[in-house]
């Protein structure tokens, strides 16, 4: 389980194919604090680690994660959001997120106010997955606030600290995101279903 809360970024070092998977290579602040089988969210992705050489460690995402995550299309010097589990006992400090992404959406808007960021997204809602305003999303692991939910896309507003200390300093329109959905939303969407 993570918060939303990130903790450092991460620059993608190395990717290597095998069959459907990607070997990737992150360089951290914090590779010294981990240990191979510690689970690490990836722009809100749980991956595991299963390397760790000097100040980079390795993560292997399958075809299910690339199909339904943005990690398909990394870049060697990509920056990518990282958090690592949280502590049982410490502080929720955004949300219950499980890194377990959900789907897709792409940056449709950007808007500079005085002080802060309005990013608009959408997506592709034949998955069945909503928003409603005020509710939680996490956008590449960050946990969010929705400010304008539609059919089909919603906005974030972004303080400084965020737009500087994620990777959303490097968003543009048409830059691809993962989301993951309220679980508790997705519960009470599947309860309502039957």
């Amino acid at each position: 389980m993570f918060t939303g809360i990130i903790e450092k970024l991460g620059t993608v070092k190395n990717i290597v194919e095998e069959g459907e998977n990607f070997h990737i290579t992150i360089e951290s602040d914090f590779t010294s604090e981990l240990k191979i089988d510690q689970s690490v969210a990836h722009n809100g992705v749980c991956l595991t680690i299963v390397k760790i050489l000097n100040n980079t460690y390795t993560v292997t995402a399958i075809k299910e994660t690339l199909e339904k995550s943005n990690l398909k299309h990394l870049k060697i010097g990509d920056v990518i959001n990282l958090e690592r589990a949280m502590i049982l006992g410490a502080r929720l400090d955004g949300h219950i997120v499980q890194g377990h992404v959900d789907q897709t959406a792409t940056c449709t808007n950007i808007i500079e106010e005085d002080g802060s960021w309005v990013f608009s997204f959408e997506y592709d809602t034949n998955l069945n997955n909503i928003t409603i305003e005020k509710g939680s999303i996490t956008l590449n692991g960050v946990s969010l606030t929705v400010v304008d939910s539609k059919k089909n896309g919603f906005s974030v507003a972004i303080i400084p600290y965020t737009f500087e200390n994620t990777n959303f300093y490097t968003f543009k329109i048409g830059t691809e995101v993962n989301l993951e959905f309220d679980v508790i939303g997705k519960y009470v969407a599947r309860l309502l279903e039957k």
